[in-house]
């Protein structure tokens, strides 16, 4: 039996997960959290055979809290179901110590089969994914956004999805400052001068997650 705990902050996606996965014999939830704080607390009481994981919660989210799982337990597999779509996320993730990366438009049964592969110990991306990532790798070093860190990274999706820096300060426990400090890091090494140029630069390579193009759009200064 694999023992999945299910991370995301969407009620209605863990219902989701948990009506796919009660059909899956030797498959069962038992636990779920909705934000990096509640999976933390829960992953100390003991580790389940797989995580499932959002890519953006409240709080601890992201490559640095994929970061924080890898170094706390080297030996849990960390699958992330994603909205985010361009191939820059599935690297970072997996560098970070993913097992695997999926899109949340994955069909049922390559979901079933990559939380299998990733407890057999193997690593799972979406086909798509996995076309790009060869090409991705080869291309990283000349795309400006790769020259982010983690926190950069995610300071930059929250920005371009219309958050305010004292959005960002709460949510990820940091101080105004700081995430002003990230903002112009993330500005300079972009070559860019002002928050809706950060929003087209998110769309024009396709780093917003579709359920957020249009909120970020809207909101631009």
């Amino acid at each position: 039996m694999i023992r999945i705990l299910l991370a995301d902050d969407h009620t209605i996606i863990r219902d989701g997960l948990k009506k796919i996965l009660s059909t899956v014999p030797d498959m069962q939830v038992v636990a779920e959290a909705a934000d990096g704080n509640e999976l933390l607390a829960l992953l100390r009481a003991g580790l389940p055979d797989v995580l499932l994981l959002d890519m953006s919660m409240p709080g601890r989210s992201g490559i640095v809290l994929i970061q924080q799982l890898q170094a706390s337990y080297p030996a849990l597999p960390v699958l992330v179901l994603s909205m985010y779509r361009e191939s820059q996320y599935a690297v970072q993730a997996i560098r970070a110590g993913a097992a695997g990366y999926l899109t949340k438009n994955v069909e049922s049964d390559q979901l079933i089969g990559a939380i299998r592969k990733v407890a057999r110990g193997g690593t799972a991306v979406s086909p798509a994914i996995a076309d790009k990532l060869i090409g991705q790798a080869r291309q990283l070093a000349v795309l400006p956004h790769a020259r982010l860190t983690a926190r950069e990274l995610q300071v930059f999706q929250m920005l371009a999805e219309g958050q305010g820096i004292n959005e960002i300060a709460l949510t990820l426990s940091l101080s105004g400052k700081t995430v002003s400090t990230h903002k112009a890091n993330i500005l300079a090494k972009l070559e860019l001068s002002s928050t809706a140029g950060l929003v087209h630069y998110a769309i024009r390579h396709g780093l917003l997650a579709e359920a957020g193009e249009v909120g970020a759009a809207s909101h631009i200064p």
